[in-house]
């Protein structure tokens, strides 16, 4: 066989599944952010890690590991998920030369405080669901290793389960030989949400790159993102999922001028009325339905992203 000229196209290395808590005990109401970090590292300096076993140029992922931990530690931002991967992206930006990107993913976890004797409780939680938190932040070094960075950004809800009984219709869909589903004028809409929303960060340079993102209202814009989500899914009447996402998206880039692009993906989550007709003629179906069996396999699922015209900036 005659040899293949080949090159390492692209790579990442790092640490991934970092699991870290911080307790915030600056009151004597505590605060608690639980976190799963991925952190990793590319660059031209780590090729000869694949092509010639040479480790010269690589951070231990152990390393990596123990600096999400020691600036957890002194960083006044964990609470700010897009702060805190800045922090950490330009750190080993900043410490490790030859480093040319920095790709770091944080996941929050829910935990509610507890109401005890009728009053929030200074220091207990409960697990809120598997609904969680993210954001991404890519942190680029610029041209000729100089100061400058370029910021990709986004943040995101994943796995925010809603259901609401009536208010969603389904109908006027395309009808042919291999149709058996009927139309309806009203019925259980359910998802499990999840939502990226894209930032607009210019270029900038790596001693001013927290104090610029500080601008940005991260945790007001993540609060409004999902309570536009959860206000539009209840309050519209739905036509079809398609419908309700875009004016969820559409809305949330309308608030907020950081924002270039929205997306969702919405699985359909089904509830068919139990036909029990058969039992002593019990009405169960359309009108007459309260009893419902769950599907969840197969789904519908419907996505999209809205982005932002141009010249549309508030």
């Amino acid at each position: 066989m005659a040899s293949v000229n080949v090159y390492l196209d692209k790579q990442e290395y790092g640490k991934d599944k970092v699991r870290l808590l911080k307790v915030h005990k600056d009151t004597k109401v505590h605060r608690v952010d639980d976190l799963t970090i991925r952190c990793l590292l590319s660059g031209s300096s780590f090729t000869t890690s694949y092509t010639e076993a040479s480790n010269k140029a690589v951070v231990a992922t152990d390393s990596i590991k123990n600096t999400c931990y020691v600036l957890a530690k002194s960083s006044k931002n964990v609470d700010t998920l897009e702060l805190f991967a800045a922090e950490l992206a330009n750190h080993f930006l900043d410490t490790y030369r030859w480093v040319e990107g920095a790709h770091v993913t944080i996941i929050r976890h829910r935990w509610a405080r507890m109401i005890i004797d009728g009053k929030p409780h200074t220091h207990s939680f409960w697990r809120d669901g598997d609904e969680t938190r993210q954001t991404d932040i890519f942190i680029k070094r610029g041209p000729n290793c100089k100061g400058r960075r370029t910021i990709e950004l986004k943040s995101a809800i994943a796995g925010l389960l809603v259901l609401k009984t009536t208010g969603s219709s389904f109908e006027d869909f395309v009808r042919d030989e291999y149709t058996t589903l009927p139309e309806t004028k009203d019925r259980i809409l359910s998802t499990c949400v999840d939502s990226t929303w894209e930032f607009n960060v210019p270029a900038v340079d790596s001693v001013n790159l927290i104090a610029t993102l500080s601008q940005i209202p991260f945790n007001n814009i993540y609060d409004s993102v999902r309570d536009v989500t959860c206000d539009t899914f209840a309050k519209d009447e739905s036509a079809s999922v398609q419908a309700t996402l875009y004016k969820m998206a559409a809305k949330s880039i309308q608030n907020w001028k950081w924002l270039e692009r929205v997306s969702y993906a919405l699985p359909n989550r089904h509830f068919f009325a139990v036909d029990l007709n058969y039992f002593r003629g019990t009405k169960n179906l359309q009108e007459h339905a309260t009893v419902y069996q769950p599907l969840a396999d197969p789904s519908g699922l419907i996505s999209a992203t809205v982005a932002r015209s141009v010249g549309a900036r508030l």
